[in-house]
């Protein structure tokens, strides 16, 4: 499985950026797709996750009611759409894949096999 995070930029607070993570190779019949955040010096951040196939998604409290995680029909692209930004938002934006295993959703970096080159997002104040 490859992905492929795009969509990064330099933004202002309140401003809006849609990341892209496009999947390729082997693609699970049914997985989990995350995206996850790391700034500088801290460790890297669940940040919303979604089944494939099913499309339940989970957030964390950081990105509820900010961002939403969703796919393309094909399902072969997730988004991240961020819309009133902050400057804490800025890290670097990772895209991850593991297959289901029955639970609802994973949080954690180390429970990832698949994980994109990361892309960065700056919120200036």
């Amino acid at each position: 499985v490859q992905l492929q995070a795009s969509g990064g930029g330099l933004v202002q607070a309140g401003d809006s950026l849609r990341l892209s993570c496009a999947t390729s190779g082997r693609v699970f019949r049914s997985s989990y797709m995350a995206w996850f955040r790391q700034a500088p010096e801290k460790e890297r951040e669940f940040v919303a996750g979604l089944r494939r196939g099913g499309g339940t998604s989970f957030y964390a409290d950081s990105a509820k009611g900010r961002f939403t995680i969703s796919s393309d029909n094909a399902e072969n692209t997730v988004y991240l759409q961020m819309n009133s930004l902050k400057p804490e938002d800025t890290a670097v934006y990772y895209c991850a894949a593991r297959s289901l295993t029955g639970r609802d959703y994973y949080t954690r970096a180390e429970e990832y096999n698949y994980w994109g080159q990361g892309t960065q997002v700056t919120v200036s104040s």
